[in-house]
């Protein structure tokens, strides 16, 4: 069993999404919970991983197959919310910074190589 085989589906959207590049305020508004709730998520999803930080998870994320991700799930969950295809689609999310929104839209080009 790998590591991302212990994740919850939760945790693996999570995971993708701060492989998009989505701030953990973002992540709380796609997922329609609170940025405390996504802490969660993100604690129990490095524990279980064995990374340290949202870099790392990324890395993580990108060196697993960070696009079939996202498939992999929406095949085993039902439909894949239309919010989970990238930042771009995550309809109310506000990018606070210029740099976010370029990091995000560099994460979702990197997903179709």
């Amino acid at each position: 069993m790998q590591p991302r085989d212990r994740l919850s589906a939760k945790e693996v959207q999570v995971a993708t999404l701060v492989w998009q590049g989505l701030t953990n305020k973002d992540i709380a508004a796609v997922l329609g919970t609170s940025e405390q709730v996504v802490k969660n998520y993100l604690r129990t999803t490095f524990d279980k991983l064995g990374v340290w930080t949202r870099l790392e998870l990324a890395l993580y994320v990108a060196g697993h197959g960070g696009a079939s991700w996202q498939a992999q799930f929406g095949r085993a969950g039902g439909a894949q919310p239309p919010a989970w295809e990238g930042p771009e689609a995550a309809q109310g999310v506000a990018f606070r910074e210029e740099s976010e929104k370029a990091a995000a839209a560099a994460a979702s080009s990197r997903s179709t190589l």
